[in-house]
């Protein structure tokens, strides 16, 4: 409630949980205008396994697994239990300068996993400060190393690497930058890799079209200037526009053109590693193997807020003599507590061979929601392991999309809150063309691939009638 003078007053605390939401939280990415009259804020109160609940008892399956976070599934107590037990022997400490042994294992642990020569891990609270990290790192490199003028990063149209405000530069979303702008100068960006939106003749030869767009990053390159250029932030899987997968041959050109003009890959993995793909770190299933991983999210199955990039030996050797530092860092970067969380999350990863299991149900996945295609609105179905995009279309024939207006009235206007009437939550967006997202928590199987099938053919059939 809003008095005379325009603040808000204050509920007696712990009394109207609703109410302290609309006066109190401001949640993030969020349209807050369809609170401020009184609507009911979705509160999410309890997880297990695969399922939510509400704040009203109601359940729903998660298909976005939190925000592509909670791969080992809500509810494991042995992760919090971890965290206690960690908390009551050392709470806090930075890694500035010194160091504890939850840091160590797991940074340890990380650079075993990790392909090539990616032994040094530094530690950030998240996603996009990883990204944020390993554009300083390779600016500074470069300075160390007597190329002082390579500074510019490549990146893809529509990718999506962060919100401060270097990561946000790197991101490919006009409509999510327009409004922070200026933002850090020298990110250029290139073609993606969604081929259904492809010219028809590359569209029917996935290894041309993939060729044809890691070319386009040299070309980027030679028009900057190589000697300018610093890195290349790819995804495995891009997440914004719905799920694009590499075509044939596109990493292995990447790779190529990068070490030609002597330009760090960052495979920028925060949604992707941990087993979303299928292996612990996503360029494995794709055959290469970058200079810098950022990740985030799966490292701990969100019981824990941590990241890090993990950079190659040769990044780091200009920091191991005279009086060279990466003048960088944050105060939670590798907490204690959630160094614990990840090490016993990857404990999990282990003891129930979670990579095995998404690499091996996969295709079931796959053809599951491939189903869909039956419906005259799906157009696409694409992904890999456990990460899927389904796009919406006007006109299957003719690969119509929907313009701003009908986007917004389908996928605002009923997709989202039919979808979690469903009994479903799961992501409906448009950065891009409109798409439906799923990412589940990676112990699910073919019942629950059958069971997502079934609520989203029940939606996306209504769906044409609410334009």
């Amino acid at each position: 409630m809003t008095t005379e003078h325009g603040t808000t007053s204050r509920t007696a605390r712990g009394t109207d949980l609703q109410q302290a939401a609309r006066d109190h939280l401001w949640m993030h990415f969020t349209r807050h205008s369809v609170y401020e009259e009184g609507g009911h804020v979705p509160t999410i109160v309890r997880g297990e396994g695969h399922k939510i609940w509400d704040d009203t008892g109601r359940e729903y399956i998660d298909g976005l697994a939190g925000l592509f976070v909670v791969q080992v599934g809500h509810g494991r107590t042995e992760l919090a239990e971890t965290a206690l037990k960690q908390a009551e022997k050392l709470a806090f400490f930075p890694i500035w300068s010194y160091a504890h042994p939850a840091a160590i294992e797991l940074a340890e642990r990380l650079a075993a996993g990790a392909p090539g020569d990616l032994n040094r891990v530094f530690f950030t609270t998240g996603g996009g400060e990883a990204v944020e990290s390993a554009w300083k790192l390779a600016k500074q490199y470069f300075k160390l190393t007597g190329k002082p003028k390579k500074h510019k990063v490549i990146s893809r149209s529509i990718a999506y690497h962060g919100t401060p405000h270097g990561a946000l530069s790197i991101t490919g979303l006009p409509p999510l930058k327009e409004d922070f702008e200026p933002l850090v100068p020298g990110a250029h960006k290139v073609p993606n890799t969604n081929i259904y939106r492809a010219s028809e003749d590359l569209r029917d030869d996935p290894k041309a079209f993939g060729r044809w767009a890691a070319d386009r990053i040299a070309e980027a390159i030679e028009f900057e200037g190589p000697d300018t250029v610093a890195a290349v932030f790819l995804e495995p899987v891009q997440n914004a526009g719905g799920c694009f997968p590499p075509p044939p041959g596109y990493f292995e050109r990447v790779r190529e053109i990068c070490d030609e003009y002597d330009v760090l890959l960052v495979s920028d993995e925060v949604i992707c590693a941990f087993g979303r793909i299928g292996s612990m770190f996503a360029c494995e299933d794709f055959g290469y193997t970058p200079d810098i991983i950022t990740c985030a999210k799966g490292m701990t199955s969100g019981y824990s807020p941590i990241g890090a990039m993990i950079a190659s030996d040769r990044l780091f050797e200009p920091y191991k003599s005279g009086t060279n530092s990466f003048a960088h860092g944050y105060t939670f970067g590798g907490h204690p507590v959630s160094a614990a969380v990840a090490l016993a999350n990857l404990d999990i990863f282990e003891r129930e061979g979670l990579n095995a299991h998404v690499k091996e149900n996969a295709p079931a996945f796959r053809r599951t929601l491939e189903r869909l295609l039956d419906l005259p609105i799906v157009g696409d179905v694409r992904g890999e392991g456990y990460f899927y995009g389904i796009e919406l279309v006007k006109d299957k024939a003719t690969r119509e999309t929907f313009n701003a207006a009908e986007s917004e009235s389908m996928l605002r206007g009923y997709l989202s809150k039919a979808l979690f009437d469903a009994g479903l939550y799961c992501r409906a967006d448009d950065r891009g063309d409109p798409v439906v997202q799923l990412a589940p928590p990676l112990t699910i199987g073919q019942a629950e691939f059958d069971d997502i099938e079934q609520r989203l053919r029940t939606v996306l059939t209504e769906a044409p009638n609410h334009l």
